[in-house]
């Protein structure tokens, strides 16, 4: 059966995600065959340079034959069991140490699950315990940010900041409520200084807390820089001033590092880059490199001290998942960080990133349709406009970033497209080298140069 025979047969019998159902029948899947180290090889045979890891999360590169052979050794062990009633595995006993020994000083406590949207799914039920437990069952509001992304199952869309994912669902619901992010670039006032763009938003969401009441408010949760809603990286003391907000009114702080995490901004965790401690921390992708679903949802002692409370009370705790702490999963997890450790690529993502970003920057410089350039080590964003020089932004109705990011395909590099504010991400493999860093950048260019000739 040949790619093309596949792709058709595709059609009627799958549901993709995030994709039109009629632009699929038109056009198509695009079937990926192979991948090896930062590239990806489609059904035609062209060979591209991966430069989102996959979404986000394939932080080694793709096709480590010791990856493989854990996968393989870890199924001829231990294939499968449960862990819940107190059953663990070695694996997961291993990894829930080493997370434990990175993370922030606080966060001493990890639950395992599959997915990124499952991870903050978990914190905000934990937050709400946590909080039943305190006497304070009225506290279940979640403060989100507009632009932000968090999942998308019913609770992790709701606080999603992207009205995409509430259309058609009757989103969000009303435990979700939603203040300003902190888009710079776009949002500020003509003349405004960071430090007064930074004030004005800290005000914002204390009067919004004001509104709500801070009696209703379990938690704040927030990407110490946000992924998909534009890689916006936040001004100086934005994230101290929203910290010093949560503590001042008992709001717990969830740090989304799903994106974040295991080095793609430079440091083990984006949280770092501010000297911010969250009371809970969901993470995913790049904890197995994209090889097998599992996240892991971080629990500050005092929370977890709570939470033993109301075990002692209540009995169980009243979650979990078939998955949760898979013994395959875990395994991978563990050589992830092995490799990681192994090759420094956390070092990497600092000091390729930032030639990647300087070069993005010198290269782009006064390019007319080109805002800022954003992001934080192997983190970037292209901010695309109308009219850069006058500010003028593109209307999202002519889908310019997704047809940059297709030139950009044919270009050899795949690129994503981030709609809801046209800017194009980037996230490649950790892996990364300069001489590559190079041929990103040419290519970004070449894929400009056609859309907007």
């Amino acid at each position: 059966m040949s790619s093309t025979d596949i792709t058709q047969q595709q059609q009627p019998n799958i549901l993709h995600p995030a994709t039109s159902i009629v632009a699929l029948e038109q056009n198509g899947a695009r079937l990926m065959n192979d991948a090896k180290g930062i590239h990806i090889k489609d059904q035609e045979g062209n060979q591209l340079i991966d430069g989102i890891a996959g979404l986000w999360c394939s932080n080694i590169g793709h096709g480590r034959t010791e990856i493989a052979e854990t996968l393989s050794n870890a199924a001829r062990s231990l294939d499968y069991f449960h862990t819940f009633n107190g059953h663990t595995n070695q694996a997961q006993e291993e990894l829930a140490a080493r997370l434990v020994a990175m993370a922030p000083e606080n966060l001493t406590h990890v639950f395992f699950g599959c997915s990124g949207s499952d991870a903050n799914d978990t914190l905000v039920k934990i937050a709400w315990q946590y909080h039943i437990m305190r006497g304070k069952p009225e506290k279940r509001k979640i403060i989100s940010r507009w632009q932000a992304y968090h999942g998308t199952s019913i609770s992790t869309a709701s606080l999603t900041g992207l009205k995409g994912f509430h259309r058609s669902f009757n989103l969000p619901l009303d435990f979700a409520v939603h203040t300003e992010c902190p888009f710079y670039y776009a949002e500020a006032k003509s003349d405004e200084s960071a430090e007064a763009y930074t004030a004005r938003l800290h005000t914002q969401l204390r009067e919004l807390i004001a509104r709500e009441g801070a009696e209703n408010i379990a938690a704040f949760i927030g990407e110490p820089i946000m992924g998909a809603g534009g890689v916006i990286t936040p001004p100086e003391g934005y994230w101290k001033g929203v910290e010093s907000i949560c503590r001042e009114n008992d709001i717990l702080l969830i740090a989304d590092e799903v994106v974040c995490g295991f080095g793609r901004t430079g440091k083990n965790f984006g949280v770092e880059h501010y000297e911010i401690q969250p009371d809970l921390m969901a993470t995913a992708k790049g904890l197995t490199a994209g090889v097998f679903p599992m996240s892991a949802a971080f629990v500050s002692t005092d929370v977890h001290d709570v939470l033993r409370q109301a075990s002692a009370e209540l009995g169980g705790f009243s979650h979990g998942y078939t998955y949760s702490g898979h013994p395959i999963g875990a395994a991978v997890a563990n050589k992830v960080l092995d490799i990681m450790a192994n090759e420094n690529l956390v070092d990497n993502a600092a000091a390729v990133g930032a030639y990647l970003h300087e070069k993005l920057n010198a290269s782009l410089a006064g390019h007319p349709n080109v805002g800022e350039i954003r992001g934080k080590g192997l983190l970037a964003a292209i901010q695309l406009m109308d009219d850069a020089p006058n500010k003028r932004f593109l209307d999202p109705k002519h889908k310019m970033a997704a047809r940059v990011s297709e030139a950009c395909y044919r270009y050899g590099l795949i690129i994503r497209p981030l709609p809801s504010i046209n800017s194009l991400a980037l996230s490649p493999p950790l892996v990364l080298s300069k001489a590559e860093a190079d041929q990103i950048v040419e290519k970004v260019i070449l894929g400009l140069e056609e859309i907007f000739h």
